[in-house]
Order: structure tokens, then sequence, then C-alpha cells
């Protein structure tokens, strides 16, 4: 099998390589994005948050700082800057501030690169089928000038590693399209929970400051 697809690759032509580096690039992006997503999403937004409530009641901030420095992820970090302001007597409208000044930085993080995902596959693809293309310009410039009875077999071998290149490149572009939809839907959920346990957590925090004061 692996005897195959070397020679397959050996037979595309020149557009293999191109393709080949894009899969490496590709592979490396949605290893990277992967690796990310498991970091950002390593802390269960329920049973923190029922921890954090908990601290708030006892009026412990220092706990719900280091809480949050525990497990440094976008909703972490959010909170926490709340949490600061908070032990620096800012006013409610700065606290609000800080956290959104933390989420305009953090939650791009959560979405960053994952588009190129969408590019790359694409990419390949296209440069699979230019790669076609000129193979098959070859073929027929090939058997212009052979024998009557040789151009159907050249032709069809001809034409045989031409279509190397578009299925290497669709070989390595749908693989990436399939990565850069679940990492944007992944993506999309992390967000939408980062924005309703930061909003939870400000109102809850907000609303019981006075036992901070104790």
């Amino acid at each position: 099998m692996i005897g195959k697809l070397l020679a397959a690759f050996h037979h595309g032509g020149f557009f293999m390589w191109p393709i080949l580096f894009i899969s490496f690039m590709g592979a490396a992006l949605v290893f990277e994005r992967v690796r990310y997503m498991r970091q950002a999403s390593s802390v269960r937004k329920e049973e923190f948050l029922n921890q954090l409530n908990q601290l708030v009641l006892q009026g412990n901030l220092e706990r719900c700082i280091a809480l949050c420095n525990q497990h440094p992820t976008p909703l972490t970090k959010i909170v926490r800057s709340g949490l600061m302001a908070i032990a620096s007597k800012k006013s409610v409208d700065e606290v609000q501030t800080a956290m959104d000044a933390v989420a305009l930085r953090e939650i791009p993080k959560i979405e960053k690169r994952t588009g190129l995902l969408a590019m790359l596959a694409n990419l390949a693809t296209l440069v699979g089928l230019l790669g076609t293309t000129v193979g098959m310009i070859g073929a027929f410039s090939a058997v212009a000038t052979v024998a009557a009875h040789e151009m159907a077999p050249r032709l069809a071998s001809e034409i045989s590693e031409a279509m190397n290149c578009t299925a290497f490149g669709l070989l390595v572009a749908i693989p990436l399209l399939g990565s850069y939809g679940w990492l944007q839907t992944r993506g999309t959920e992390l967000v939408d929970d980062v924005h309703e346990a930061a909003v939870a957590t400000l109102n809850f925090i907000l609303s019981n400051r006075d036992k901070f004061a104790r």
C-alpha cells in the first residue's frame, strides 16, 4: 500500500510537492489548535463556578484568586481580572471594564488561525487541479508525435499519472476541511461558554461584594 502511494506520488510530478507541504502545514496547525482547545477547556465550567461561588459566599477573595490561578484558561483569566479589580476597591464599571479588557485579549485566541485550515484545504484542491491540468497538457503533447496504434495506451497512461495530483490534493483537502469544521464548531461553543460563565460570575460577585469587606 505504501509502495503504491509512493509510486503515485512520484508519478504525480512537481505539483505533488507543494501539496505535501500544504499537508504538513495543515497537520501542524490542527495539532496546535487542538492542543490549545484542550487547554482552554481544561476547566469544567460548572465545577469551577460552584467552587468559586462558595468561596465568594465565604468572602474569601484570596482563595478565589488562587482558584483562578490554578488553571489559566480564558474563563479563569477573565474572572481573575474582575476579582483583582474588586481587591483594588474598583467601582462596578471599572470591574466590568477590567473583565472586558481581558476578554478582548483572550477570546480571539480561541478562534485564532482556525480559518487558515479552510484556505489550506482549498489551496490543496486547486494545486491538485493545476497539477492535473498541466499533466493533461503534457499528455496530449506527448501523444501528438507517437504512432496511431500507440496513442491510446500512451494517452491513458499519461492521464492516469496526471490525475494523481487531483487525488492527492483531495486526500489532503478533505481531512483539513473536516478539521476546520470541527474546530470552528468547538471554538464557537467555547466562546459561548466563556461569555455565559463570565457574565454569570460577574453578576454573582458584584451582588455579594459586601462579603469581601468583612
